[in-house]
């Protein structure tokens, strides 16, 4: 796993690469969010592929878990990939609804995700 720096209005943000699953389970987010925290870093970007496939079937309760240990820590995140192939009424109304906060933000491109995530 590599951790690119970007800093955008003094704002420290963690983009995640790797080509393996960084996140499987809540703990992982968590372990995730606390090593970036401890670094310095206000806001976090990964990538669809990098997270356990389970995160996007919400009768898991993963992605929910996962994003509210975000939430109380204050900490944003962007998540990039393609979720149109996501065919099921309730992750595409759980991606809306995400967007809409603005703290937790699906997005296709790395762009897109900075600019969200700054503003």
């Amino acid at each position: 796993m590599e951790i690119i720096t970007h800093l955008a209005n003094n704002i420290k943000i963690a983009e995640i690469i790797s080509d393996q699953i960084v996140i499987r389970s809540v703990q992982d987010g968590l372990d995730l969010l606390g090593d970036l925290y401890y670094q310095g870093f206000d806001k976090l970007i990964i990538y669809e592929k990098n997270l356990t496939p389970e995160f996007f079937d919400l009768k898991t309760k993963i992605a929910g878990d996962i994003l509210q240990k975000f939430s109380n820590y204050r900490v944003s995140l962007a998540i990039v990939g393609d979720f149109g192939k996501y065919e099921s009424k309730s992750i595409r109304d759980f991606i809306f609804e995400s967007n809409k906060t603005k703290h937790i933000n699906f997005t296709e491109t790395l762009e897109d995700a900075l600019n969200r995530i700054v503003n």
